[in-house]
């Protein structure tokens, strides 16, 4: 039995699940588990909820995660997830210009 909240406007969901009312979005796909649970931490501390998403007979047969492994938020937070995975994206491209440059200052 479920007990509703009627004040809430969003639908309560269990830890890692995204909520929302809707079918939850994919924001990301990625190579392994480990790479979508860092997504997903980063997109939790901002306030996103967010799962990951693999078929890979629960984490048994990683040879399985081939297709990618998913990034899942609810749909009405996927712009924001978006927005927040384009911008890491930005910071590590300009660290990784940033050291490619002072390594060949000191080449």
């Amino acid at each position: 039995m479920e007990i509703v909240d009627k004040k809430r406007t969003r639908s309560a969901a269990p830890e890692g699940k995204p909520s929302g009312g809707t079918a939850p979005v994919p924001v990301a796909v990625v190579g392994t588990t480990s790479e979508a649970e860092l997504i997903v931490g980063m997109l939790r501390s901002n306030n996103v909820r967010a799962a990951v998403s693999a078929d890979d007979a629960g984490g048994q047969e990683p040879e399985l995660q081939l297709q990618g492994v998913r990034v899942l938020v609810a749909a009405a937070d996927a712009a924001e997830a978006r927005r927040l995975l384009a911008a890491a994206n930005d910071t590590a491209a300009d660290d990784t210009a940033a050291n490619d440059t002072a390594a060949n200052d000191t080449a």
